[in-house]
């Protein structure tokens, strides 16, 4: 299991960024959070298997239908054993 911290800017707020890629998260059974930051960008940590995470990433760079996103950087961090869902903070 591998867990990633991402940094998502360009027209990423009040287009259901986080919404969506919470189920997209969902869907591929990753866990982890989205939020909001002070600038216009939305962090995200995810983790989950390889593949999955590969996939959501991919997904990430497009983001949702309304989204323009202009960079997406990414770390991998430790994982968090406990966690299982993915949540909106």
């Amino acid at each position: 299991m591998k867990r990633f911290a991402l940094q998502i800017t360009g027209r990423v707020q009040g287009v259901g960024f986080r919404y969506v890629a919470a189920q997209r998260a969902r869907s591929l059974a990753l866990s982890g959070f989205a939020r909001n930051d002070d600038t216009p960008s939305v962090s995200i940590e995810v983790q989950g298997e390889e593949t999955a995470l590969q996939s959501f990433l991919a997904w990430c760079r497009r983001g949702p239908q309304g989204a323009s996103v202009e960079s997406l950087q990414w770390k991998e961090v430790p994982p968090q054993e406990d966690e299982k869902i993915f949540v909106i903070v």
